[in-house]
């Protein structure tokens, strides 16, 4: 298990409840839905299957990479697998900034969140490497308290041991996090490490999913986590 890039101290004197923030990257931080989509339909076709719409991807990806090379595959075609992973890991390291950017008023919440000295991690069932490399190119600047992706010996999500490992790692109790996604894996990590679930709209997921999973908080702006740690927004909106 890797330790936790950048580590850095925290306020312990931070007059609010939740104490830090813990994002999942893929469809919260950054959309990464065209690099992801185009890498893994160029190693489709070639090894001669038929390509998905970018669309399709929203529902494909956030399990890991594993997963995802088992969705895209016709039935049948499991013996591919293992052929495709290899084949995406080398593509998508050479293409995974071709069109990732942030979404609108991410980058601007994180500086909030450093101004105000609320530490944030990341975490992702991304690999390891590439995390860190979208993290720092993305957001240069910005000190993240921690950034995980996957690696040997650390469980995908749902799985809480990274989350754990977040807190653990900058000294804060899990219920002193909030945890933002976009996905049921991620509600689901969230309440399996005893954090806060915050969903985001702007994402690959809808509200529906989200709700479902068992998100306390449902934001359609990154403003909106803000309104959160000040005590603003207490009920999932209604649908």
């Amino acid at each position: 298990m890797g330790k936790w890039l950048m580590p850095r101290s925290h306020d312990r004197r931070q007059s609010q409840r939740m104490k830090a923030v813990l994002f999942d990257l893929d469809g919260t931080l950054a959309n990464t839905l065209d690099d992801l989509a185009d890498s893994m339909n160029w190693c489709l076709c070639s090894l001669g299957f038929q390509e998905h719409p970018t669309d399709s991807y929203r529902y494909f990806i956030g399990d890991g990479i594993t997963m995802l090379c088992r969705r895209v595959l016709p039935a049948g075609a499991e013996g591919s697998a293992a052929a495709l992973e290899d084949m995406m890991r080398q593509r998508y390291s050479g293409h995974s900034l071709d069109r990732t950017r942030p979404y609108p008023g991410v980058p601007e919440l994180l500086a909030a969140l450093a101004a105000r000295g609320i530490p944030f991690c990341v975490f992702s069932n991304k690999p390891h490497g590439e995390t860190v490399k979208i993290a720092r190119a993305l957001f240069p600047g910005i000190e993240f308290a921690g950034v995980q992706g996957q690696q040997p010996g650390l469980p995908r999500k749902p799985d809480p041991a990274g989350a754990l490992l977040a807190a653990q790692s900058i000294g804060i109790e899990p219920a002193d996090f909030l945890y933002v996604g976009d996905t049921a894996t991620d509600m689901q990590t969230a309440l399996a490490a005893g954090m806060t679930p915050v969903g985001v709209l702007w994402g690959f997921r809808d509200r529906a999913e989200l709700s479902a999973a068992g998100a306390a908080h449902i934001v359609s702006r990154p403003d909106e986590i803000l309104e959160i740690l000040d005590g603003g927004r207490s009920t999932v909106p209604a649908s």
